[in-house]
C-alpha cells in the first residue's frame, strides 16, 4: 500500500498539500515540491477501525506533529497554532508523511496547510 500526494497547490500565501494514504501497517509518501512557512492546520481522516499514527518529517526528519498524530476512526487529527497541538515550521523542506501500525486496512487522508 501507498501513500500518494494528490494535491500540492498555492492558494494566496497558504500551501494547502493533500496526502491520500492506504495501508495494512505502515507506508509513506513525499511531496514533490519543498515547502516554507508555519504548519497551520493538520487534519486527516481514518477508516481503519484499530487507529494507527501519523508522521509528518521535514528534510531533517523532525516531527512536525510532534508526536501528536494519532490516528482513529473518522477525523483523527485535528492541529492547529491555537495551542492545542504544537505544531512546526518547515524550512526549504519536501514532506514526508508516513501513516504506521494501522494493523487493519484503512485508508485516509491528511490535509497539511502551510502560511
Amino acid at each position: 500500500m501507498a501513500v500518494t500526494v494528490t494535491t500540492e497547490q498555492t492558494v494566496s500565501s497558504v500551501k494547502k498539500i493533500v496526502f491520500n494514504w492506504a495501508t495494512t501497517g505502515t507506508t509513506g509518501g513525499t511531496t514533490i515540491n519543498t515547502y516554507d512557512g508555519e504548519v497551520i492546520s493538520v487534519v486527516c481522516t481514518n477508516t481503519a477501525t484499530t487507529g494507527g499514527t501519523v508522521i509528518l518529517t521535514d528534510n531533517d526528519g523532525n516531527d512536525i506533529l510532534m508526536g501528536k498524530g494519532v490516528l482513529s476512526t473518522g477525523i483523527s487529527y485535528a492541529g492547529t497554532t491555537d495551542g492545542r497541538y504544537p505544531i512546526g515550521a518547515v524550512a526549504n523542506s519536501k514532506l514526508t508523511c508516513t501513516v504506521a501500525s494501522t494493523g487493519a486496512a484503512g485508508t485516509g487522508y491528511c490535509y497539511v496547510k502551510i502560511r
